[in-house]
């Protein structure tokens, strides 16, 4: 039985006044009436002329809202209906999703013209039906009230004619003197969209393309360029990974392609009784990351030491392969045991084994390749022809060209894409430099920071509305096809490019022709390219065989470990991240990924600087307190956030926020910390930053969303170590037997359910807490945004939350770390030195939904029967019975269910109910609305809402099924949480059927039942959580 105490936030852990007041108070604020009355008709001693007003108002505001008609909404029907249009039934057309370096291949679903969600495309090779939060969100964007709707000169309004005359004319002048011309654009992995860029430089021979990534990856392919004579980022394979060892390396949040990259490791993380092997990671960090947070054995030290470490790393595996180690390099002495044993394991899985570095840094990279070198993964778990193609930035070309323009010398640019004035620590140069410039020209979807300094802006296509095809990785293509007419006047960025180069062809026919000229041909399958191009559009991908290459390392390893080491420690160093949100800035503007908690921390509309726990114990520091940071020649104020798993000396801060022209959902919110990246000479730099934190005047308000429900001791987190599951499956689980106890302990008779029950279970071994179902919920359930403001007073909307638990471990109880919260140590553990340094903390996420219970709390306190039980086990709601008591979200244990404070549909009778902070961001505009799915009930002010199994989902599956005369399979219908996942951690089907999926899984000995012992019988399992760590080895 696992006996692990587990904490939500150090104010849970610590008993903080404001968490006791939280906790012991169901609804954190009162019905805000004293905005309709006054506040003496709220008092117990309210006299009778008082009572009598209030009764007054009541049958005069029920009559009023009573005698308010809906208002009329006219629909428009089509004139010539479109063949493939079906009213009522949503079309899926194969499409690719890139943004920056986010790369997936997705599937669109369209009711009657309108995207309103996307899912993962199953035949990609890279993504496999994977998606991720950004990914999910991108909906949104497409009717963002806020993207560039005209082209525009000098911000007053103007013809595209008007447009392309003006700037041919002007490029032909510059091309006439010879003058220097730069096109500045994020990573393109479009072949198409390249050759059309080559096009335009072969009409303006000048014309040099730098690329540039605000988050770089440009020292991975440096060093990949010195140490093999190639520059690329290679193809990581981690499931053929056995020992994984990654150093700052986020590689399951924001690192190069964490989709592919989730889906991969995944493979080898879930175990059962017929295959009780899973893979070990090992992560050193200095701030606790997502992928950190998964890990097996975690190793915090300060950004330094992190570079240190893997010079203390490539010594043990040169000394025990032959290699010639570097000099020596000192670490903290508990680190370089742990360091050592990651040596023994990484040795044991020679050939099968991975190491991977996050740090844009050319000498950690080069380490990073020698030792996997020395360990034979290269053509196994690395490979180096089946290349990635994104995150190609040259950080140098990109520094120099912002000196050229400071200096002159460049007569014309053209910004694609790209936000540099934001996302570069020389933003207010460049800002300056542009203006210099003859010509300047941005092509972007919005007149952000940069776009708005340009003379011309010109607004391109939301990918939705676009052509386009991608190539991310070598040999494996994708293709970008339009779900909607543009909803603006708008053109593609490519058909900018191809008119100012004096071509007549649309860049859709490029697209096609650069397939039939290079990739019709790599195949056989296909007699002629009409059939190919259908094919290939239908399924949204195409793969070939990449030509193979054999490499030889030719990296300097000696020379990196000397760079490495002489790196300087300060005494608190800065380390920039990227938000696996909003990314590196540019879905600022998007209220769903704004609101969605941030996986560690839980905050949403917010960046902030989080701090050491122990350090802010020393200095006084207060989640929400305002601090100055001082680093690289700049400074902001931030409130600070109290971090546990954070290194000593370690401070971090997200990038993307700080906007000034994002739009409504994103200007304002945060501080931009892109001044601090430095840069090496070589490369942009996000850590071992030294920095200055002191105190500032002030508190401000971060909104979190973890500690909103407290789980007061209870076991609703299991967990068991590898070799612990080996000697028995039901380990941490020995009491599933006593489910079945309790539910044959109820007076009543149990539900009768046939042929169809419908139950979901979750593999907590699977699930990485990334977000990407939470979204996905969002978008296919109409789940208001109601901002931070709400949030902050606990009344977040989000029907599916992820459940951030910690831990601690011991780092004095053995060479790999073993947990010390036992309940039995509990009471005494703060008396122990070792529990006193925070940085040594487990984490697990565990998403918490409705738990659609067979005997079901709140269904039995509901006045008018809103809430109920189907035939087919699921907890249903009446919106339109349902009268606001809250009696169900009280008398739930789970606290899944959400109540409707304001209005969110913009139709209530009394205007000052209507969400203001929803308003404010949009969503509530009408061209906004497009994206609400017309299948779920929009609901209204004072209702109560919650999961519903996606029951339109299943209705749509019973239909399809009755209409071919069949019963629904068991594991037919797909809940939203489920496509979205790329861990494959939700499974959901008819657990009436043997042969489902969720009826195996039921059975099995690591699934248990969060609060069982209530009696609530729930439709919800979760599988027990496994780590793959040693066995400590008794001292006798």
């Amino acid at each position: 039985m696992d006996t692990n105490k587990y904490w939500k936030g150090l104010d849970e852990l610590h008993e903080e006044a404001s968490f006791v007041e939280l906790r012991d108070k169901e609804f954190a604020d009162e019905i805000p009436v004293e905005e309709i009355i006054a506040e003496t008709l709220t008092k117990k001693s309210a006299g009778r002329r008082d009572f009598l007003k209030l009764m007054g108002f009541s049958v005069t505001a029920a009559t009023v809202a009573a005698s308010c008609r809906i208002p009329v909404k006219k629909a428009i029907p089509y004139a010539i209906k479109p063949e493939e249009i079906v009213p009522g039934l949503a079309n899926y057309y194969a499409s690719t999703y890139v943004n920056g370096t986010d790369y997936c291949s997705v599937l669109v679903k369209v009711r009657d013209g309108r995207p309103i969600k996307i899912e993962g495309n199953n035949n990609s090779t890279i993504t496999k039906g994977g998606t991720s939060a950004r990914v999910q969100a991108s909906v949104l964007s497409l009717y963002d009230n806020r993207r560039h709707r005209q082209p525009s000169k000098g911000g007053a309004v103007v013809e595209w004619a008007q447009i392309d005359s003006e700037i041919t004319e002007k490029l032909k002048a510059i091309k006439a003197a010879n003058g220097q011309i730069r096109i500045l654009s994020n990573t393109i992995i479009s072949p198409s969209t390249l050759q059309v860029i080559n096009n335009f430089v072969t009409e303006y021979p000048t014309t040099k393309h730098v690329t540039y990534e605000p988050i770089s990856y440009s020292a991975i392919a440096d060093a990949n360029e010195k140490s093999f004579g190639k520059r690329a980022i290679p193809g990581y394979n981690f499931d053929k990974a056995n020992v994984i060892a990654a150093f700052a390396c986020d590689f399951l949040g924001t690192w190069i392609s964490p989709v592919e990259y989730t889906k991969q490791y995944i493979t080898n993380r879930k175990v059962s009784k017929e295959k009780s092997s899973m893979s070990r990671h090992y992560h050193v960090e200095s701030r606790l990351s997502l992928t950190g947070s998964n890990a097996d054995i975690r190793i915090p030290l300060k950004p330094s030491d992190v570079r240190r470490s893997l010079v203390s790393l490539y010594n043990k595996i040169a000394s025990a392969t032959g290699g010639t180690p570097a000099g020596s390099v000192t670490i903290p002495a508990s680190a370089e045991a742990s360091i050592g044993a990651m040596a023994n394991d990484l040795l044991a899985a020679k050939g099968s084994s991975l190491v991977v570095c996050g740090i844009n840094d050319i000498n950690c990279q080069t380490l990073a390749n020698a030792i996997n070198n020395l360990l034979g993964n290269y053509g196994n778990t690395i490979d180096l022809n089946n290349h990635s193609t994104v995150g190609q930035a040259n950080d140098k070309a990109v520094n120099d060209l912002i000196s050229e323009l400071n200096s002159g010398a460049i007569s014309a640019v053209i910004l694609y894409h790209s936000n540099p004035v934001y996302s570069t620590p020389k933003g207010k140069a460049l800002a300056d430099a542009i203006k210099k410039a003859q010509l300047s020209v941005a092509i972007s979807d919005r007149a952000d920071e940069t776009a708005s300094l340009a003379q011309y802006s010109c607004p391109d296509h939301h990918y939705l509305e676009s052509w386009n095809d991608a190539e991310p990785k070598s040999g494996s293509y994708s293709l970008t096809q339009p779900t909607i007419s543009p909803l603006f006047n708008t053109r593609q960025g490519q058909d900018s490019l191809l008119k100012w180069s004096g071509s007549s062809t649309g860049f859709d026919i490029v697209v096609q022709n650069y397939w039939s000229s290079n990739l019709f041909s790599k195949q056989s399958k296909f007699t002629t390219f009409d059939e190919f191009w259908e094919n290939s559009v239908r399924y949204g991908v195409f793969n070939t065989t990449p030509a193979t290459s054999s490499f030889t390392f030719n990296g300097d390893a000696a020379s990196a470990a000397s760079a490495v080491s002489a790196v300087k420690s300060s005494e608190n160093e800065l380390v920039l991240f990227e938000s696996i949100a909003i990314g590196n800035g540019n879905h600022a503007n998007n209220p769903w990924l704004q609101e969605l908690p941030d996986p560690i921390t839980k905050a949403t509309w917010d960046n902030f600087v989080s701090v050491p726990v122990q350090y802010a114990i020393d200095n006084g520091i207060e989640d929400g307190d305002l601090v100055t940071i001082k680093a690289a020649g700049s400074e902001i104020t931030i409130p600070a956030i109290r971090q546990p798993g954070q290194a000593k000396g370690t401070f971090a801060i997200a990038l993307g926020y700080g906007r000034s022209a994002a739009g409504p959902a994103g200007n304002g919110v945060g501080q931009n910390a892109y001044p601090f990246v430095g840069f090496d000479g070589s490369n942009f730099s996000l850590d071992s930053i030294a920095a200055t934190l002191s105190a500032a005047d002030g508190k401000h308000v971060v909104a979190r969303t973890q500690t909103h429900h407290s789980i007061e001791g209870r076991p609703v987190i299991r967990e068991t170590a590898l070799y612990e599951y080996k000697k028995n499956p039901a380990s941490a689980n020995e009491d599933k037997i006593k489910e079945k106890e309790y539910t044959e302990a109820s007076l009543y008779p149990e539900h009768e359910y046939s042929p169809l029950k419908w139950y979901m279970n979750i593999d907590l071994n699977s699930c990485i807490g990334c977000g990407a179902c939470a979204v996905a919920c969002t978008a296919e359930n109409n789940v208001p945004v109601v901002g931070k403001n709400e949030v902050a007073r606990a009344h977040e909307m989000h029907w599916m939350r992820i459940d951030r638990y910690y831990s601690f471990v011991n780092p004095n109880s053995g060479l790999l770390e073993d947990r010390v919260t036992k309940e039995k140590e509990y009471d005494n553990q703060f008396s122990s030195a070792f529990v006193k340094d925070y940085e040594n903390v487990n984490v697990a996420f565990q998403p918490m939904l409705c738990q659609h219970c067979e005997n079901a709390p709140c269904e039995n306190v509901c006045p008018v029967a809103a809430t109920n039980h189907s035939t087919e086990g699921i907890n249903q709601m009446a919106y339109n019975r349902c009268i606001g008591t809250r009696y169900c979200a009280n008398n739930c244990p789970y606290k899944v269910r959400r109540f409707n404070w304001l209005d969110y549909t913009t139709s209530d009778s009394f205007p000052n109910n209507t969400a203001t902070e929803t308003q404010r961001v949009g969503m509530l505009d009408n061209i906004t609305r497009m994206v609400l799915n017309p299948d779920v009930t929009v609901r209204s002010r004072g209702v109560m809402e919650k999961c519903s199994f996606c029951v339109q989902r299943i209705q749509d599956v019973k239909l399809q099924a009755k209409k071919e005369n069949r019963t629904v399979a068991g594991d037919e219908v797909k809940t939203a949480c489920q496509t979205s996942c790329p861990a494959d951690a939700i499974v959901f089907g008819n657990i009436k059927d043997s042969n489902s999926s969720v009826h195996k899984l039921k059975a099995d000995e690591r699934t248990y039942h969060v609060l069982s012992e209530l009696d609530t019988a729930p439709s919800v399992g979760y599988m027990v959580k496994v780590r793959n760590i040693e066995e400590k080895k008794s001292n006798a």
